[in-house]
């Protein structure tokens, strides 16, 4: 049977148009799917969603790999789901997106349990990291961040458990300064429980060593003291626990709960066993047996960071799956605003010239924008090019020597907030060919991109190159120019009486790449030309 929960926040983004959409989470102890009608004035609507536990994380964290009778159970429930969403006429692979979590990606046979979901169901599980969690994480949370702006007021620590996995971010008001997922989650606690056989009162002391190091690591990764009023909390242990304590619904607003509450109800918990829980407050039997380490990471951490109260969020990750698909997975604004953020970080930390980055930068995305009609390309790609210019030579921390391919080293060993890994691929790809050979069969990383990937990375490395020579000389000569299209040619006019003798000349040797892709010659040109 499959559990019902339309326990949703409504929030808004800006959408295309109204549409049927949903989303299905494949988690480390249940399957859940939510379905949403994105409306044409922008509001999301949710539809129905459902919940079905099922412990794909009880063989991954301890056998290293799904059994096939999960798999076959997970087959089931979801082509429950796909008759759901006949029944809704969604049907457009676009309009839905399936996603893993860890108990399906730290499992050896991942590969195999995506491709029998696939061929039983037509379900393609996308490829979903940390980097990506964060981001949806961040966008999920933006409605609260603009309603309750009380709650995030200077510093705060947002967190959220789940069944394998524990992510945390660190905010200073709207901008993310820290995140990570740390390999902490309910059903692996109560895993490693398992294997220690040992009585309920040392189970408690056994969770609290298991807790205690991840916290650390938390408290020791952080870039400095941290001091939130709050810990903002989300997950439905933490949601249950509220429910439960105040009698009241955690609905579109945030609910503030004090952590001697929250405490108390955790010592309540982890005292019973799960049996008593279910017959007490009916709850299924996976639910029971990891509420007790759901509820006592989240009031170690609080006490940890010295907060009195929580304040916990009706938001979890289909919401802000379904907040990207409003925008048909382009970065918002703010998305944006927080990856570039996050790179001039990185770029600070490898000493690159600022003035000149944020100005190539800057230039790039003109010409992305003026130039759409021949590149072609989707505006999230715009995105990736921002970032690609901003650190396309980074490696010249490490050597000015070839520091092209440098760059792309450091771009695709580091991590940035919600970019993915195949898109810091692309981004490394994209800094690589700033200068230097054309993208070429033979370049493992290139060669490793799908067909339109590499095509998109060709394009924006043509891109980068003309952006990278109007400021050949780093004295940013101009700020604006305009594109004008002819039949084999690309004016960009300069409407200023400048010398630009050394660009003209520089964009002749890098415009060869932009002019092999395009099929039009970059021409720069000023109103000095015509006196």
């Amino acid at each position: 049977m499959v559990n019902r929960d339309s326990n949703y926040p409504k929030d808004v983004l800006t959408p295309p148009g109204p549409k049927q959409v949903a989303v299905i989470d494949v988690g480390a102890s249940s399957v859940r799917m939510q379905i949403a009608e994105i409306r044409s004035d922008g509001s999301i609507r949710n539809t129905e969603s459902f919940s079905q536990g099922l412990s794909l994380g009880k063989d991954s964290f301890s056998k290293g790999r799904i059994e096939r009778g999960t798999i076959e159970d997970c087959v089931h429930v979801l082509s429950i789901y796909r008759a759901k969403l006949d029944e809704y006429g969604i049907s457009d692979p676009e309009a839905i997106r399936v996603i893993a979590t860890s108990g399906v990606n730290e499992a050896s046979n991942s590969l195999a349990f995506k491709d029998r979901i696939f061929i039983a169901t037509q379900f393609e599980i996308e490829d979903f990291d940390e980097s990506v969690l964060h981001r949806v994480t961040y966008l999920g949370l933006l409605p609260f961040l603009r309603n309750e702006p009380e709650y995030f007021d200077k510093q705060s620590v947002v967190i959220e458990v789940g069944g394998g996995s524990t992510e945390v971010m660190l905010l200073d008001k709207h901008d993310v300064s820290f995140a990570k997922t740390y390999r902490l989650g309910t059903l692996r606690l109560r895993k490693r429980l398992e294997v220690y056989d040992a009585p309920l009162v040392k189970s408690r002391e056994l969770m609290e060593a298991q807790i205690r190091g991840f916290l650390d690591q938390f408290l020791h990764s952080v870039p400095k003291k941290i001091a939130p009023k709050y810990l903002v909390s989300m997950g439905g242990d933490v949601r249950f626990a509220v429910q439960t304590i105040t009698q009241k619904p955690v609905a579109d607003q945030i609910v503030k709960l004090s952590i001697k509450e929250l405490s108390k109800f955790a010592d309540d918990v982890l005292k019973r066993s799960p049996e008593s829980l279910v017959t007490q407050y009916h709850l299924s039997l996976p639910d029971a047996q990891t509420l007790g380490p759901g509820l006592l990471t989240h009031v170690m951490f609080a006490k940890a960071l010295k907060v009195d109260k929580i304040a916990v969020a009706n938001v979890n990750l289909r919401d802000g799956l379904i907040k990207e698909m409003t925008d048909n997975h382009q970065w918002t604004d703010s998305i944006q605003t927080q990856i570039v953020r996050s790179a001039m970080l990185l770029g600070r930390k490898y000493s690159f010239n600022e003035s000149h980055a944020t100005h190539v930068a800057d230039l790039a995305c003109q010409l992305f924008d003026q130039l759409e009609v021949l590149h072609q390309l989707p505006r999230r790609f715009r995105g990736l090019l921002e970032i690609g210019g901003l650190l396309h030579e980074i490696g010249l921390f490490i050597s000015s020597r070839s520091r092209h391919k440098h760059s792309m080293y450091l771009i695709s060993n580091s991590e940035m907030f919600g970019i993915g890994e195949r898109e810091l691929q692309m981004i490394a790809m994209i800094a690589r060919y700033f200068r230097g050979a054309s993208p070429q069969p033979s370049h493992p990383l290139y060669s490793s991109l799908s067909r339109r990937s590499r095509v998109a990375v060709s394009k924006l490395a043509a891109i980068l190159r003309i952006a990278k020579a109007l400021d050949v000389t780093h004295r940013q000569p101009f700020s604006k120019f305009e594109c004008k299209l002819f039949p084999d040619e690309v004016e960009l006019f300069v409407d200023q009486s400048l010398d630009l003798s050394l660009e003209t000349l520089e964009l002749k040797q890098a415009g060869a790449l932009f002019s092999a892709i395009f099929g039009k010659t970059p021409r720069l040109k000023s109103t000095r030309d015509e006196l």
